[in-house]
């Protein structure tokens, strides 16, 4: 077979239709039983480890115009026609919303003789944590009576691919969760099993399990099968960049970053480090001759780590040094079987800045013919545009752009090494990148959907989803309102914030049920999370992983202003889309609690809101919190936001809470100083990483990669160049730049209806200034204390 994304460039152009196909599928496939069946392997275990191959093949008197297929999988597949690869998924969802892809095949398809197959994988106990499973299953439904032909069903054959074994663990004590690695014998792999010419007549008929049912239906159980609303993952080849060590073979020019050969002696033991120098996510690709029971493993790393003792924990150097550091990580591992064209191409992306390739060969010599990654993520495109200053503004950019695409796949990523989970306090920020940078909400709509389907029965949304085992962290239920309140100022979609109002009102209740007579929270259940606040904030009393001070009698300032915060929120919402009683409900639970927390919390002398009513402990996050809900005004906001920028004595922000810490500074008047408040990014930068980290401790950082970092890609264009929403849907434009020491600036973004271009310019004393704005979309210029209207298209000012 061959290698598996050697047809990536060409799936490109099919996969971009994919989202119109979706919306015009066959009614019949969304509200009644499948003709097709659920298909598996006879006499193999149902739940356990394991890799499946399923093939047809069929005769057309002519090649079709048009051929569409819906296809689904337990845990996942890929799927190919005549050899090539055109489709991979299922989108993750749960059983309840269980996702199929639509595919017109039409392209790869002729007259004669053609072959459909799929790889069917379940890494079983072994699979992502992000992975729901019922067990292991395949179903194929044509759109049509047409293309029924090729509906799943004991016609089609089947096998078990003995030749994998999982490989588990990352070489250190951590919280990986992302899946295993493959072991695999050449020996024993079955090869070029997609095409036409495979003879698979000791194949097993598939065996039915059940017919397929849409969600909805009366017989709707197991999968519930629902359409993807996500388009097919990008793949694109990506050579990888330098080898940076090598041992035991000499290593020809230009290998790796062009297609050059590499041989291994017999009998030797062999080493070489590979460095795409920036992390990536990848399909790797080795494609090799010889080397009959040779071993090969690959070990995927973020970074390099300095090894403690005889353990291996997280310590990292700047990611760019690599003598006397240790490579650990995820692993695969081969056996050559001797063969010429032997293809292995893994199951699951790899994320990876370096991989470690240690070789031992047997009697024959090994030949690497190739090796290489093919890159995946959500096909995201940067349609935004910045001119701000400095080379180093747009290297923050683009790495925060990295950051954010590698952490947006079939749904967001905390991070795409250990967790692969969609967190909803990760997911509000990485939306409002996708909202700036890109214009495209279908992930941000996937993830609201996903979080409003995790809601239990108390009311509370599951932190992550999905997640096969539930994990609650009750203040990210309520971020999940503030991710609705965001969707519903950004994207013109009322309709969708509209039917999602009823699970915010059942969270809502549920933080009720915790509030006192006086409104504030008392011992809120479940994880609190707010911040992995810094080692090296000068106080941190009460804090305890990532949960904020309270104080004897349960209660938290910081959960109490959050609180006040998402009644706001869902106030607006309701008073413009919902129900008048609940937006009333909401604004006086807001206006007792504020007063509460202004009596409990608010501290004369200082000047700032402690995190308790003890009065003992003082933090960035309350008091950014405090502007952000309203609790002051007029020349007290700007005081507390004078004392966030600079009272090192207050607890300090990582570089996720961030993100709130600067809209409360810019609210608070500060927002010409943005500039200064980027260290913790310059400091990424210094130490190497192509991405932005989990925390702001980079020598003791877990995770690499971040989209949680990635605020200022937001920032930019909010703060700096000052486009942002001045009334729901985006209707209205609101510009109010603070450009702090620069003279010239530009930009624009997307916009639900089109683009949001500036350009400042400083002419001596007087400013050149340009805005336009879509057709048929006014708003208002805010500069040095006065407001100018503006009009759909080109708006100048000399002021």
């Amino acid at each position: 077979m061959r290698s598996i994304f050697t047809v990536a460039a060409l799936l490109l152009c099919f996969f971009v239709s994919k989202t119109a196909l979706s919306q015009s599928i066959n009614p019949d496939i969304l509200n009644k039983q499948w003709k097709a069946t659920w298909i598996s392997i006879p006499n193999e275990p149902n739940k356990d480890y394991g890799i499946y191959h399923f093939r047809k093949s069929i005769d057309l008197p002519t090649k079709p115009a048009k051929f569409v297929i819906h296809v689904s999988a337990d845990n996942r597949y890929k799927l190919y026609v005549n050899d090539k690869l055109v489709s991979t998924g299922p989108a993750r969802g749960d059983t309840y919303y269980w996702n199929f892809e639509t595919i017109d095949i039409a392209t790869y398809l002729q007259a004669g003789k053609n072959t459909v197959a799929a790889l069917v994988w379940n890494e079983g106990d072994y699979r992502p944590e992000a992975q729901i499973s019922e067990r292991t299953a395949f179903i194929l439904q044509g759109d049509t009576e047409k293309e029924e032909v090729l509906n799943t069903n004991d016609t089609w054959k089947s096998i078990r691919n003995k030749a994998y074994h999982p490989l588990t663990g990352v070489g250190y004590s951590t919280y990986y969760v992302a899946g295993p690695g493959e072991m695999l014998d050449m020996h024993e792999t079955i090869k070029d099993w997609t095409t036409n010419s495979f003879n698979d007549t000791l194949w097993l008929q598939a065996q039915k399990i059940d017919r397929g049912n849409p969600k909805g239906i009366t017989n709707a159980f197991g999968w519930m099968l629902v359409p993807s609303s996500l388009p097919q993952m990008e793949l694109k080849v990506q050579r990888l960049a330098s080898l940076r060590k090598a041992k035991g073979f000499n290593a020809p020019s230009g290998f790796p970053a062009t297609k050059t050969a590499v041989t291994i002696p017999a009998n030797t033991t062999a080493s070489m480090l590979l460095d795409q120098s920036f992390l990536t996510n990848a399909y790797l690709t080795m494609n090799m001759s010889g080397g009959d029971k040779a071993g090969i493993s690959l070990t995927y790393c973020e970074s390099p780590m300095v090894n403690v003792g005889n353990t291996y924990q997280i310590v990292k150097p700047n990611r760019n040094d690599i003598d006397g550091y240790k490579f650990v990580g995820r692993k695969d591992s081969i056996t050559a079987d001797g063969s010429n064209n032997q293809s292995f191409t893994t199951l699951a992306f790899r994320t990876f800045r370096y991989i470690l390739v240690n070789i031992t060969t047997k009697d024959q010599p090994l030949t690497i013919d190739d090796i290489y990654g093919t890159f995946t993520g959500y096909p995201f495109k940067m349609n935004a545009k910045l001119e701000i200053g400095n080379p180093e503004n747009q290297q923050i950019m683009d790495i925060g752009w990295r950051t954010a695409r590698l952490c947006a796949v079939e749904t967001y990523f905390d991070c795409p090494y250990y967790e692969q989970l969609q967190y909803v306090g990760d997911g509000r920020i990485q939306a409002m990148v996708s909202y700036y940078n890109a214009g495209d909400d279908r992930l941000a709509r996937n993830a609201i959907n996903l979080i409003d389907h995790s809601r239990i029965a108390e009311g509370l949304t599951l932190s992550r989803h999905p997640s096969y085992s539930p994990q609650i962290i009750s203040t990210f239920s309520l971020w999940y309102i503030s991710m609705l309140h965001d969707y519903w100022m950004y994207r013109n979609d009322a309709g969708f914030v509209k039917s999602k109002l009823d699970g915010a009102r059942q969270v809502l209740s549920f933080f009720s049920k915790y509030q006192q007579a006086d409104g504030s929270l008392k011992n809120l259940p479940y994880w609190k999370f707010v911040d992995w606040i810094n080692k090296n904030s000068t106080d941190q009393k009460g804090w305890d992983f990532g949960q904020p001070p309270k104080d004897g009698n349960g209660n938290s300032a910081i959960l109490d202003l959050q609180l006040l915060l998402t009644y706001q929120q869902a106030a607006e919402m309701e008073a413009k889309l919902g129900l008048p009683v609940y937006a009333q409900q909401y604004l006086a639970k807001a206006a007792q609690l504020k007063q509460t927390i202004q009596n409990k919390y608010w501290v004369v002398g200082k000047g700032v809101y402690a995190d308790t009513k003890d009065k003992d402990t003082y933090s960035q996050h309350a008091n950014s919190l405090a502007i952000l809900s309203g609790m002051t005004t007029g020349s007290t906001t700007l005081s507390l936001a004078k004392k966030l920028e600079a009272d090192t004595s207050l607890v300090q922000c990582t570089i996720y809470f961030k993100y709130y810490l600067h809209l409360a500074m810019v609210k608070g008047g500060l927002g010409n100083h943005y500039m200064n408040w980027l260290d913790v990014w310059r400091n990424n930068i210094k130490m190497g990483l192509t991405t932005w980290a989990e925390i702001s401790d980079l020598e003791h950082n877990r995770s690499d990669c971040h989209a949680w970092g990635a605020s200022p890609n937001i920032e930019f264009f909010r703060t700096v160049l000052g486009i942002d929403s001045y009334a729901p849907g985006f209707s209205k434009v609101k510009i109010e730049p603070h450009l702090g020491k620069m003279e010239n600036a530009s930009g624009e973004i997307p916009h639900p209806n089109g683009t949001v271009a500036v350009n400042y310019i400083k002419n001596g004393a007087k400013w050149n200034i340009s805005i336009s704005l879509p057709i048929k979309t006014d708003g208002v210029f805010l500069w040095k204390g006065k407001s100018y209207n503006l009009k759909g298209g080109k708006n100048t000012f000399t002021i």
